[in-house]
């Protein structure tokens, strides 16, 4: 018997009706870029995630790389990550000119070893990028503590981690930027490519507006180098009718992996648990 790692097709038909009256909207539109989903989408997500602003962009790896650029990170300086993460958190940050400097994980949370990261800032050292991977957050209090005293950037690689919390805070809003996927197959998935930057600076959203749009602020008026980062109203308005499912969805992963006793390490920590929840916040 073969079981699938995500079932879609279920999960569609449960939504189907709405996603296509949606669709069929923003169609009916023809504002495919940048118009009312997206805009909408922006502020709701960056309101779930307890976040000032969101930006959406076309995928994950969108989000890390334009996050990178609006925090000031370049040519010459160092961000210190992991790599037990996927390729991408360490692709986002050579696209910018920049070094991946790598410190281990937890053996109890597979996160972040925060008690190595002072040990690996350098004068060159700009970000501390932890990624909260399979849905449990990095330990940030002490990460938020190092990036203060040493004047460092915090780019928070959640691309695996919608909805889960730290200490009753949302991950992607504790640091200077919060980077989602809505690749298909995340607890929050387009029906395509997507991604999320969320931030309370708005320095940094609007550098990321920007950015996203080719450089430009106004029509044609383009005062930095930017991408073709837009996300598109389709993928925003599917986004936005699965987003009021997401809790509901988190909980019904978390309650399978507790009936299974598969799926995550025994050895992970009652102080990671979400309050108010049993386990983590699984994101598969």
């Amino acid at each position: 018997m073969q079981i699938a790692f995500v079932d879609l097709k279920k999960q569609y038909d449960g939504i189907r009706q709405e996603v296509l009256a949606e669709i069929a909207k923003a169609l009916d539109s023809m504002q495919l870029f940048l118009g009312p989903n997206v805009q909408a989408l922006d502020d709701e997500f960056a309101c779930y995630c307890g976040a000032e602003f969101g930006i959406g962009v076309g995928s994950g790896t969108e989000a890390l790389h334009l996050a990178l650029l609006a925090c000031g990170v370049g040519q010459g300086d160092e961000v210190i990550t992991v790599s037990n993460t996927f390729f991408a958190t360490v692709e986002a940050i050579a696209l910018v000119g920049a070094r991946p400097v790598f410190v281990d994980v937890d053996p109890d949370t597979f996160n972040m070893d925060v008690s190595q990261v002072e040990g690996a800032i350098t004068n060159r050292t700009k970000a501390i990028m932890p990624v909260h991977l399979y849905g449990q957050s990095a330990d940030m209090d002490p990460i938020i503590d190092l990036a203060r005293g040493h004047g460092l950037k915090i780019i928070e690689d959640a691309c695996q981690a919608h909805g889960a919390e730290y200490r009753g805070r949302r991950v992607g809003s504790m640091g200077d930027a919060g980077c989602f996927s809505f690749y298909y197959g995340k607890n929050l998935g387009a029906y395509g490519e997507a991604g999320m930057v969320v931030t309370s600076d708005p320095d940094v959203a609007e550098r990321c507006r920007m950015l996203r749009n080719h450089g430009q602020n106004t029509r044609y008026y383009h005062p930095v180098m930017g991408v073709n980062g837009r996300l598109d109203e389709i993928q925003a308005a599917v986004l936005r009718v699965k987003l009021p499912h997401l809790d509901e969805w988190n909980e019904r992963r978390v309650m399978l992996l507790r009936h299974t006793g598969r799926g995550y390490p025994r050895r992970w920590s009652n102080r990671w648990r979400c309050p108010g929840r049993n386990m983590f916040t699984i994101s598969m």
